[in-house]
């Protein structure tokens, strides 16, 4: 799935606008189709990455521990 579906409400990470590497997620539609559509907020047009529940929260948990 690529660019900026009208369907998908998307939601930006608590870091975006800080300067850092951020992402946007669409819990809704995680929520309706136990699909995680991931896409990096600077650029909305580009790719989105899909992937399951277990593997956002993988990706979640690797954020959090990362060094910033």
């Amino acid at each position: 799935m690529t660019t900026d579906s009208p369907t998908l409400i998307w939601v930006k990470s608590s870091f975006s606008g800080q300067g850092g590497s951020c992402v946007e997620w669409s819990p809704e539609h995680a929520s309706a189709t136990g699909i995680v559509p991931v896409r990096d907020s600077k650029n909305p047009a580009g790719p989105t990455l899909m992937v399951s529940p277990s593997a956002f929260a993988g990706l979640v948990t690797l954020a959090r521990s990362a060094e910033v």
